[in-house]
């Protein structure tokens, strides 16, 4: 028995290791770090944490994430059911799955020329305004530049909620829809009592897969706007690269380790959430 318990052990130490050397010793070197000066390398307390608080640019940087996190999940969540839905019932569902899955093939930087091409002030949008008799704009720096990114972040990440749909959609057997049917009970109905209950634990990953995500989008945004773009979509790569080059080492550590403590504090809430609802 015992000979069983050790094997099992080795069967998970390689993933341990390579979870251990390229992610929790760097990390723990990260939290380290927070609490040391960037030059002199001294003992700084929490002064770092303090220094970071009281920055604009961080709370800038703070704010449009929760906005725009809080803007994006919901509407994409909704948007990748509803298309899901829709696509089980269509013989043609498997085609317009890969079709939706195109940008997430797409590498960031490509994405990115494209939204710059569309959106920066000789874009094409703005030329086709022009020969409309409609006066143009620079999108990406005024405030539609939030709504640009929380479009492109939808338009990028809708496919791949709606495989994750689907995969939960198919686990639902046809034969409790029939009888469901059998007693008069309407596609509507059948929606509100059997496939919501049977696709919360889909709800629970895709929740989780599209909140860290949003946290990705940053590059996105960094790609079209640049260093400094308007600061509706300033997030935290934007500091994260300005900091750098500025050698605040400090700060940046500081700030990774708040970033990293709220993101897994929000899902442990989530999660706790959700098994009590469960039962």
């Amino acid at each position: 028995m015992a000979k069983k318990k050790w094997r099992g052990f080795f069967w998970i130490l390689p993933s341990f290791s390579g979870v251990a050397a390229f992610y929790l010793l760097p990390y723990a070197d990260v939290v380290r770090r927070s609490f040391l000066g960037a030059v002199d390398n001294r003992f700084a307390g929490i002064s770092n944490y303090q220094a970071i608080m009281g920055n604009t640019a961080f709370r800038l940087a703070v704010r449009n994430t929760i906005k725009f996190t809080l803007s994006c999940i919901p509407v994409l969540i909704l948007l990748a059911l509803a298309c899901a839905v829709a696509l089980c019932r269509s013989k043609y569902g498997g085609v317009i799955k890969s079709a939706f899955l195109m940008p997430m093939a797409l590498p960031a930087v490509s994405v990115a020329l494209v939204w710059r091409l569309l959106f920066h002030s000789q874009g094409l949008l703005n030329y086709w305004l022009e020969h409309l008799g409609l006066a143009g704009q620079d999108w990406m720096n005024g405030k539609s530049a939030f709504w640009i990114l929380v479009l492109s972040y939808i338009w990028k990440n809708l496919g791949y909620d709606i495989v994750l749909w689907m995969a939960g959609l198919a686990g639902i057997s046809e034969n409790i829809y029939e009888a469901a049917k059998v007693d008069g009970a309407g596609e509507w109905k059948c929606f509100l009592h059997i496939t919501l209950p049977n696709l919360k634990p889909s709800f629970y990953t895709i929740t989780v897969l599209s909140f860290l995500n949003s946290f990705k989008v940053f590059r996105e945004a960094y790609l079209v706007a640049g260093d400094y773009p308007h600061e509706s979509i300033y997030m935290m790569q934007h500091l994260f690269n300005n900091w750098f080059r500025n050698f605040s080492f400090d700060k940046m550590a500081a700030a990774a380790v708040v970033e990293s403590v709220v993101l897994l504090g929000l899902i442990l809430l989530l999660q706790k959430t959700w098994d009590s609802g469960a039962e």
